[in-house]
């Protein structure tokens, strides 16, 4: 071994150390500083994320409940921006505050859960789309609506493409079930880009028309 090896290991170890440190010591700040926000009334969003078999979900939360749920991450910084804009810019990321909600997410893909039970801030409906939403929770698991039937539940059959861009600007999927709306003819429709996220919520649910290996996009 040449004498630069010892000096070589000893400063990759302590580089490592430090990295430990360092780590530790982020980790009391950010805890010390969302304890300081709490105290001080400070945070009015909380969030965090969990991971699914497709992927991880952001969820954020107010006092009030869930007000937010992405399904992709690409746009959880997307998601974030629009909640300081629309809610408020006191955000901190706080797993402990959504311990229910992540637990009863992992619970539901685990094939334990079949309801949530959450409280939810409807804050982001609004008129029409807030109306369809709250709908669209009769819709049990394993079940399916159509757009033109949830149309119909909300008092307004005539407003089967309005149930569309309800669905689309859902700002809490798979709590308020959206995946479980699909087009008259039984094939699926989009989801938010991903439609086959939509499939495999509606397999998990065994909701999918039986013969079929797939529903249609």
């Amino acid at each position: 071994m040449s004498p630069s090896d010892p000096e070589a290991a000893t400063v990759s170890r302590l580089r490592a150390e430090l990295g430990a440190v360092d780590s530790a010591a982020s980790q009391r700040l950010r805890a010390g500083l969302l304890a300081r926000a709490e105290d001080e009334l400070l945070l009015d969003i909380a969030y965090a994320t969990v991971d699914t078999p497709v992927g991880p979900y952001l969820l954020a939360a107010t006092e009030a409940g869930l007000v937010r749920l992405c399904l992709r991450s690409d746009l959880f910084e997307t998601t974030l921006a629009e909640l300081s804009e629309q809610i408020s810019p006191r955000i901190f990321e706080a797993p402990s505050r959504l311990e229910a909600a992540r637990r009863q997410v992992v619970e539901y893909f685990e094939g334990r859960r079949r309801d949530f039970e959450l409280p939810l801030d409807w804050r982001l409906s609004h008129g029409f789309g807030l109306q369809v939403r709250r709908a669209l929770l009769e819709v049990g698991f394993g079940e399916t609506a159509s757009y033109l039937e949830l149309a119909e539940m909300s008092g307004r059959p005539r407003a089967a493409r309005a149930v569309g861009t309800a669905m689309a600007r859902n700002p809490i999927p798979l709590i308020v079930p959206c995946h479980r709306v699909v087009r008259s003819d039984g094939s699926i429709g989009e989801y938010g880009g991903r439609p086959e996220m939509k499939e495999f919520l509606l397999r998990h649910e065994g909701a999918l028309p039986a013969g079929r290996d797939r529903v249609g996009c």
